[in-house]
């Protein structure tokens, strides 16, 4: 850091500091940064090509006529008012250079350089923003080499071969990889430099060592606690498993257990003591729904402190005091010890072009990922998710471990039409021994099936002879229907209501079953996995044998009933004139086809489901909706990536069709109002989230047109109190929208 003075020292960054002036040097942020970049991709064996990204990346600001002019300007270094001037393109420089000096290796360097702030580009596409048209700027290479010191030009470090097992599927992984450590360490350099106190708060964590040692005794404690029963011993025995399975060479996992093995705690207990023996950096729990994620993280949290527990979902709470907290900084690289994240964050980031969302993807390498639910993983992105997850464990030492009572067939031919693949080419390894017959021993329900079809208002009689059930039905319309016959005091569960309702209803039903009151509850496959509630009567809607056995696991859950000699009781019912269509339907065909050719004691068996899967994926047409074969995979031989399109059609939920509306429900009164007052500020909008239902765009337009919801700032409020059921959440006019695959 220098003070302000010769006119020829060539400036990175500018800070005012107590009315004074401080520079970075441009030569000392590419060291800054191409030390970081550099230790960043040592990880996954590419230490070279991080430290020459991070010499070479800004060199465009090497330039006495045009940059350097700007910063000047900008920063008020001049003394003068500020003129409003075009920033300067500071990055095709470094990355035109890299195609002059490396002719035969630059295509990942150039990626990387050129998007450092905007992001990967396509190699071709309208307009400008691509590789091809960036690579024709020559003139931006050529006003920096007039003004860049000859070291910096001439500086060319030993690039390693990229160790790979599959380059056309795992290369353009490889170039993400070595754009996040580039992109996070331009971040940390620049920030140490423009903000050190927000720096100082970063990194400061226990080590794996030292939250293994915190989990053990406390999961001594919980064993002294347990009473001796018959679950409580096969617990302890899938328990004793995971610790013995963790000692196996790193590599693809399953922990399938039944509803009630407790496989939160057993597959930590395999993460750690595997993390310890491996010298893993950090353990990644991926799960579908944001609900689970906060039953979780609370559970994760009371073992390993706040601290070392981060949370990364679109509903986490950030107060305005919080904004800049270590927890919330660490959302924006992934550097804790332990993360609790959703599907869609994770995968779609796997996936992604822009720097902030690509930043933290280094810190995935030499980690243990555990995707909870696995059955959860979406059928029209299974290609590739499958893809990616073979590449990191193969290229960029991760362990990955599928847990699940239900899980798919991930290996072997997937498909049987046009659009099938090859699955993951490593083995899968089942933690939990067959021969131990876990579904058996863990058996508390009877499942019952339908001899016909039945009615709205059947149903609800039906329901109303219990004064504890949980019905679960395949769309928001069916539950609406259903809910508006059913008794006063019954509770409702859809995404028409916001997600700070849809959590204060199960905290609520939760009270309820501990406290022995009655209680009934209409919802739609949200409390189907990994939502801890237990019913002793649980009706379902005839659908996939996944969610069928998922809704199981919400009856009986903790074996109440099999200390009086009862099962719990499951129904699987048809409701009349109702059309599955899409994945759904097709799930409920391939049940269909199962029962007809099977025997329907053994339903929970793992082998039956892999039956089940095998039916329900021969059935599905789309496997790579994204087409991400063709904009990644095809393109590798002349490293031609439509990173930025593969980028924009990778998106786990489609929203495109949707509009998010702001909801006047409990504490989201006094936040709207807020905002109101003092506008979208960024802590505010992201506490509002919880409080948004999304709504497909005709039937927001039509609450624009009927004045129920006006606009604020670039978001959209609904006005109308009338428009909000307090039970049952948004009301469309009596239109109620169809389910959608429920992917947070």
């Amino acid at each position: 850091m220098k003070e302000v003075g010769d006119e020829n020292v060539f400036i990175a960054h500018v800070r005012t500091d107590e009315e004074s002036f401080k520079i970075q040097t441009l030569q000392e942020h590419l060291t800054g940064t191409s030390v970081l970049s550099e230790s960043f991709a040592s990880v996954f064996g590419a230490s070279g090509w991080g430290k020459q990204a991070g010499v070479w990346h800004d060199l465009g600001k090497y330039t006495a006529d045009e940059f350097q002019p700007y910063i000047r300007n900008a920063s008020g270094m001049t003394g003068e008012s500020k003129k409003p001037m075009n920033k300067p393109d500071h990055s095709t420089a470094g990355a035109i250079w890299a195609k002059m000096r490396l002719p035969h290796c630059y295509p990942p360097l150039s990626y990387c350089i050129a998007g450092h702030h905007s992001g990967l580009l396509d190699w071709i596409s309208d307009g400008d923003a691509n590789m091809s048209r960036r690579y024709q700027k020559e003139s931006c290479c050529e006003e920096m080499r007039k003004d860049a010191p000859v070291e910096a030009l001439e500086e060319l470090l030993p690039l390693e071969t990229p160790a790979l097992s599959d380059p056309e599927k795992e290369f353009h992984l490889w170039i993400r990889m070595l754009f996040s450590c580039l992109v996070d360490a331009d971040y940390l350099d620049t920030e140490q430099f423009m903000m050190p106190d927000q720096a100082g708060r970063r990194g400061k964590y226990d080590s794996l060592q030292e939250l293994k040692i915190r989990f053990d005794k406390h999961m001594e404690e919980l064993s002294v606690k347990a009473p001796s029963s018959f679950i409580n011993e096969k617990r302890a025995s899938i328990l004793s498993r995971c610790r013995e399975k963790a000692k196996d060479l790193p590599g693809f996992f399953s922990l399938t257990v039944p509803t009630g093995g407790g496989k939160t705690l057993a597959s930590m207990a395999w993460a750690l003591d595997h993390a310890v023996r491996y010298k893993k950096d950090r353990i990644i729990v991926v799960i579908p729904y944001t609900s689970i994620i906060v039953q979780t993280a609370a559970v994760l949290r009371k073992i390993f402190g706040e601290e070392n527990v981060v949370e990364h979902h679109s509903n986490l709470q950030v107060d305005r005091q919080d904004e800049r907290s270590a927890s919330l900084l660490a959302t924006e690289n992934w550097d804790a010890p332990i993360v609790v994240t959703t599907n869609v964050q994770f995968f779609e980031s796997l996936y992604a072009c822009r720097s902030s969302r690509c930043r933290k993807l280094h810190n995935i390498c030499n980690s243990i990922v555990i995707l909870d639910e696995a059955q959860m993983l979406p059928v029209e992105f299974l290609r590739p998710v499958l893809d990616v997850l073979q590449g990191l464990q193969s290229a960029f030492k991760v362990s990955i471990l599928f847990t699940t009572a239900t899980l798919p067939v991930f290996s072997g031919r997937i498909g049987t039409g046009q659009d099938a693949f090859n699955g993951l080419k490593s083995q899968v390894e089942e933690i939990t021994s067959a021969h131990e017959n876990l579904f058996e021993a863990f058996k508390r329900v009877e499942l019952h099936w339908p001899e016909s079809t039945t009615t709205f208002d059947d149903l609800a009689d039906e329901l109303t002879g219990y004064e504890c059930v949980l019905c679960i039905v395949n769309t928001r319309k069916e539950a609406r229907e259903l809910y508006q016959r059913m008794p006063k005091g019954t509770l409702h569960l859809s995404r028409m209501m916001c997600s700070a309702h849809i959590m204060k209803v199960i905290g609520l039903i939760k009270e309820k079953l501990k406290n022995n009151e009655p209680v009934r509850v209409i919802s739609t496959q949200l409390v189907e996995a990994g939502v801890d509630i237990d019913f002793p009567v649980v009706y379902r809607a005839f659908a996939g044998l996944d969610s069928v056995i998922q809704a199981a696991g919400r009856c009986n859950r903790e074996g109440k009933l099999n200390h009086t000699g009862k099962l719990g009781q499951v129904f699987v019912f048809n409701l009349e004139n109702t059309l599955l269509r899409g994945l759904m339907g097709k799930g409920a065909a391939a049940l269909r086809e199962l029962l007809r050719v099977s025997d329907r004691t053994d339903l929970f068996d793992p082998a039956v489901m892999a039956r089940y899967f095998t039916l329900f994926y021969g059935d599905c047409n789309i496997f790579d909706k994204a087409d991400i074969k063709g904009l990644l995979y095809k393109g590798f031989a002349e490293m031609n990536f439509m990173f930025a399109t593969a980028a924009e059609k990778f998106c786990l939920i489609d929203d495109k069709n949707s509009v998010s509306v702001l909801i006047n429900y409990g504490d989201g009164a006094d936040l709207i109002r807020e905002l109101k007052e003092k506008g979208p500020e960024f802590w505010l909008l992201r506490k509002l989230q919880q409080y948004s239902v999304s709504v497909k765009k005709w039937d927001f337009e039509e609450l624009v047109r009927s004045g129920k919801v006006i606009e604020y700032s670039g978001v959209f409020i609904l006005e109308d109190p009338s428009s909000y059921d307090p039970q049952a959440g948004l009301v469309l006019d009596g239109a109620w929208a169809e389910e959608l695959l429920l992917v947070e």
